[in-house]
C-alpha cells in the first residue's frame, strides 16, 4: 500500500503493537516485548528522566572511572577532571539527542536503529548491546555492589554477589514502570549520602599532588569517561517511549542529558580526588573499601549501602535494556512475558561473568569502558548521519519493515570499527599500530570510529540509491501521525 508524500510514493507499514494492558501500574509485570507503545498506554513527564539517569550513576562504578585516571594513567587531579568533564559532556549530549526521539516513535532505542541499519543489518549494534548491557554492564555493576556489601558486612564475596543479583533481577523482571519508580525512590537517598561522602573526600584530597602520567593517559581517560556516559546511549529511548507523543522533545532530551552529565561528572571527579589519598598497592583488590577507608565509620557504612543500592539502580536499567536489544534482533518469541524472561536469562549470564570479575577488577573495568566506546562511536556516527541525510522524510515505517535491508549502515559501522580498533586501540589486551609507535596518541579509537563511520555512511547511502524512499508507520486501530524528522 502506498500514499502520496510530496514527489515520492510512501509505503505504509503496519506496526507491531505491544499487547496487554499496563498503563502506569507499578506492581505489575510489563507485558509484551519491544513493540510500539500504543497511545492509551502513554504516561509520564520529561522531568522523570532526570532521576532515572542520576540514580543509576550513584554507584562505585562511576567513582572508579575517576580513580583509574589517577591510579592507572598517572594523571594529576586537575588533568583527570578535564578529561572527565569533556568525555562526560560528549556522551551526555548524544544521550539527550537520542532520548528526545522516544516519545515521537514509541519504540526502544535499538529498534530506532533499524532506520539506518535495516532489519538484518541492525543485528550488529543490537546484538552487541544485548551482550554489553545485559551481560557486560550487569556483571560490572554487580561486582561493585558485591564489593560494597563485602566491605560493610565482611560476608563472603560470592554470597554478596548473589544477594545483589537477586534484587536487580526482581526489579528488571517487573519492567518499565517499576524501574522508573525504583530510580525515583532511590534518588534522594543516594544523592544525600553521596553528597556527604563527597564533601569529606574532597576536603581530604591532595589535588596538587605530583603525578607521573603515562604517554596518552589524558586521551585514554577521556575515552573511558565518554565510554561510561555514552554506555547509556543505546538505552535512551527505552525510558522515554512511554511518554505521550506530544511531549516536549527538548525538555525530554535536556533532563536525560543533565541526569547523566551531573551524576557522572560529579562522582568521577570525587573518584579522582579519592585516588590522590588512596594507595593502589593497598586497595587494588577492593577499591570500594579503599574509597570508604577515607570516611568516618558511620559515613563509610551508609556509603557502602548507597553503593550497593546504586549498583541495583544501574543494573535494573542494564538488564531491562539488554532484553530490549535482544528482542530488537527480530527473533519472534512466544508469550506475553517474553521480555521479562529474556531479562532473567541475560541476568543469569551476567552473574556468571561477574564471578570471574571478582579479581583484577581494575584493569578489566578500564578495558571494558574502552571497548564500549569502540563500538558506540561508529554506531552513533551511522545513526546521526542517517538522521541528517533523511531529514524531512517519513522514516518511521522502516522500524517494522522486515524487507528494509540497506547495506550502508552495517558496512560503515563494521569498517569503521575494524579500522579504528586496528590502528588506534590502546589497552592492556591490545595496542594498535599508532599508539604502539607513538604512545602520545593515547586512545582515540572512538573519535576516529565516529567520524569514519559517518563519512563512510554518507558515501554508501548515496551508492545504495534509496535516499528518496519513505515508509510511513500505520498503527492498527490507533493511527498516529509521526512528524517528519
Amino acid at each position: 500500500m502506498t500514499e502520496s508524500s510530496g514527489t515520492a510514493a510512501a509505503v505504509l507499514i503496519e506496526a507491531d503493537v505491544r499487547e496487554g494492558t499496563y498503563g502506569d501500574k507499578v506492581a505489575a509485570v510489563e507485558p509484551g516485548g519491544a513493540e510500539f507503545i500504543p497511545l492509551s498506554e502513554r504516561h509520564g513527564k520529561p522531568l522523570q528522566q532526570f532521576w532515572t539517569w542520576v540514580s543509576p550513576n550513584m554507584e562505585f562504578a562511576t567513582i572508579f572511572v575517576g580513580i583509574i585516571g589517577v591510579w592507572f594513567f598517572g594523571l594529576s587531579f586537575w588533568m583527570a577532571v578535564l578529561a572527565i568533564v569533556l568525555g562526560t559532556a560528549l556522551g551526555s549530549a548524544s544521550m539527550g539527542a537520542l532520548a528526545a526521539r522516544g516519545p515521537l516513535f514509541g519504540v526502544p532505542q535499538m529498534l530506532l536503529s533499524r532506520i539506518g541499519f535495516g532489519f538484518l543489518g541492525n543485528i550488529l549494534p543490537a546484538g552487541i548491546n544485548a551482550i554489553v548491557a545485559g551481560v557486560g554492564w550487569f556483571a560490572v555493576n554487580s561486582v561493585s555492589g558485591a564489593f560494597a556489601l563485602n566491605a560493610l558486612f565482611h560476608w563472603n564475596t560470592k554470597l554478596c554477589l548473589v544477594i545483589i543479583v537477586v534484587v536487580e533481577l526482581g526489579v528488571a523482571f517487573f519492567g518499565h514502570n517499576l524501574v522508573h519508580a525504583f530510580e525515583r525512590w532511590a534518588f534522594p537517598v543516594l544523592v544525600v549520602i553521596f553528597a556527604i561522602a563527597s564533601v569529606v573526600i574532597l576536603s581530604k584530597s591532595h589535588p596538587g599532588a605530583h603525578a607521573a602520567g603515562i604517554p596518552g593517559g589524558f586521551l585514554i581517560t577521556f575515552g573511558a569517561a565518554f565510554g561510561y556516559a555514552a554506555g547509556w546511549n543505546p538505552y535512551a529511548s527505552d525510558y522515554t517511549r512511554y511518554l505521550p507523543p506530544d511531549t516536549n522533545r527538548k525538555a525530554t532530551g535536556l533532563w536525560a542529558g543533565l541526569g547523566v552529565f551531573i551524576s557522572c561528572a560529579a562522582l568521577e571527579i570525587v573518584g579522582a580526588a579519592a585516588a590522590t589519598i588512596t594507595s593502589i598497592d593497598k586497595f587494588g583488590n577492593n577499591p570500594t573499601a579503599g574509597f570508604t577507608s577515607n570516611l568516618p565509620t558511620w559515613i563509610a557504612d551508609v556509603t557502602l549501602l548507597a553503593i550497593a543500592l546504586g549498583a541495583i539502580c544501574a543494573n535494573a536499567l542494564n538488564v531491562y535494556s539488554g532484553s530490549m536489544s535482544f528482542l530488537a534482533l527480530g527473533i519472534r518469541l512466544p508469550g506475553s512475558l517474553r521480555r521479562a524472561i529474556v531479562a532473567i536469562v541475560l541476568g543469569v549470564a551476567g552473574f556468571f561473568v561477574a564471578l570471574s570479575g571478582l579479581h583484577d577488577a581494575g584493569a578489566k573495568y578500564n578495558n571494558f569502558l574502552l571497548v564500549i566506546a569502540y563500538w558506540i562511536g561508529p554506531w552513533l556516527g551511522v545513526f546521526f548521519a542517517d538522521q541528517l541525510l533523511r531529514r524531512g522524510k517519513r522514516v518511521d515505517g522502516f522500524i517494522f519493515d522486515r524487507k528494509h535491508n540497506p547495506w550502508a549502515g552495517f558496512a560503515a559501522m563494521a569498517i569503521a570499527m575494524a579500522v579504528s580498533i586496528y590502528f588506534f586501540a590502546n589497552q592492556t589486551d591490545y595496542v594498535g599500530l599508532v599508539p604502539k609507535h607513538s604512545p602520545h596518541f593515547g586512545d582515540i579509537t572512538f573519535e576516529v570510529g565516529f567520524v569514519l563511520a559517518a563519512v563512510l555512511y554518507a558515501v554508501f547511502f548515496r551508492l545504495q540509491g534509496d535516499s528518496s524512499r519513505e515508509e510511513v508507520l500505520v498503527i492498527p486501530e490507533e493511527p498516529l501521525a509521526v512528524p517528519a524528522e
